[in-house]
């Protein structure tokens, strides 16, 4: 199991919090995951960290697949991965159509198949075949009947450092994790409560992963959430009411929330309905005021150290390969790392 930690679209100044993942680096941490939503671009900060460390995978967590054409996706990929020599991770979704209809102004629609055409033509580029594509979402060149009728098939100018480089998708949904467990190197669930996942996500993943090729490797999953080491320090765990409340109540209309469906599946539905009730309503205090106790202790690793194992073994026991956290609370958060990289090994 490797540690990794994630760094939102709007953590505020992104130096400090960069000096910060160097020193996470340094006490051992192993992958930084960086974000993108409506607020900062992930690909300019990742190249930033690419810069300042030397060993550490770099994530995109995530680049949405609506908001750029496959093909820039896959160059993008080869130039982080060029400048970090080979230590990128793709991260790849959907993300919602708040977003992508709102801020891209692109149509969402046809989330599980375009998923598959990107992964698709992501590992053609880095292959660097002509890239003559006729799928159902995206054809390179495009049609005539749709263009000028110049087009011609490419390949990337150059050779990528790597001719596959890993993509993680993130995914929620039964046919996208079922997707992601047959075609993908990994998958970042989110809001990952481990003793709950196989009810949840069982049967997608392993519908996925019985037709996945043996090339592909095990599946590998990145997941956790905020993480403190100590005595007395259960009230830290609300300090994720508010991101709960956001993503169960605000992330998405009724009857398209993927986060408020996740919490009706975790067995929260009057609480998921009544979270969502005030949060579109306004009342966003009550709302994070109603999350759960019981979700938010099984999405996070709170607690004494011998408490802490015990989560560690049960994300481990799940299948989480990469155990993402956030040190949160009044200890030194490069301590908090430190001693988890430990607990981990």
């Amino acid at each position: 199991m490797q540690l990794g930690h994630h760094i939102t679209s709007d953590a505020g100044d992104f130096r400090p919090r960069a000096e910060q993942i160097v020193a996470f680096e340094q006490a051992g941490l192993d992958v930084v995951w960086v974000s993108e939503a409506y607020g900062l671009d992930a690909v300019s900060r990742l190249g930033y960290l690419a810069a300042r460390t030397e060993r550490l995978l770099l994530g995109s967590g995530i680049l949405p697949i609506y908001s750029r054409t496959p093909a820039l996706l896959a160059q993008t990929a080869a130039g982080l991965d060029y400048v970090s020599n080979g230590r990128l991770i793709l991260g790849l979704g959907t993300s919602g159509p708040q977003v992508i209809e709102g801020w891209h102004g692109v149509r969402f629609d046809h989330a599980a198949p375009r998923l598959r055409e990107v992964v698709d033509i992501c590992r053609r580029v880095w292959r660097r075949e002509v890239i003559d594509y006729a799928g159902d979402h995206y054809k390179l060149p495009l049609p005539p009947d749709r263009g000028t009728g110049l087009g011609k098939p490419l390949k990337i100018i150059g050779q990528p450092v790597r001719s596959r480089i890993p993509i993680y998708l993130a995914t929620l949904g039964s046919r996208t994790v079922e997707l992601t467990a047959q075609i993908a190197e990994g998958w970042m669930p989110i809001f990952f409560w481990p003793e709950r996942a196989k009810d949840v996500w069982g049967a997608p993943l392993s519908r996925g992963l019985a037709r996945r090729d043996p090339e592909l490797g095990p599946l590998e999953i990145a997941a956790g959430g905020l993480a403190a080491i100590g005595d007395g320090l259960d009230q830290l765990r609300d300090l994720e009411r508010p991101h709960l409340a956001l993503y169960i109540g605000g992330m998405g209309a009724r009857g398209a929330n993927f986060y408020n469906d996740l919490a009706c599946r975790y067995g929260f539905e009057a609480e998921a309905r009544r979270i969502q009730d005030l949060y579109l309503a306004g009342r966003k205090d009550e709302a994070a005021a109603a999350v759960p106790e019981a979700l938010l202790e099984g999405t996070t690793l709170i607690g004494p150290e011998s408490y802490v194992k015990e989560r560690i073994a049960a994300h481990r026991e799940a299948g989480v390969t990469i155990l993402n956290v956030t040190p949160v609370g009044p200890g030194d958060p490069l301590r908090t790392v430190a001693r988890l990289k430990e607990l981990i090994a």
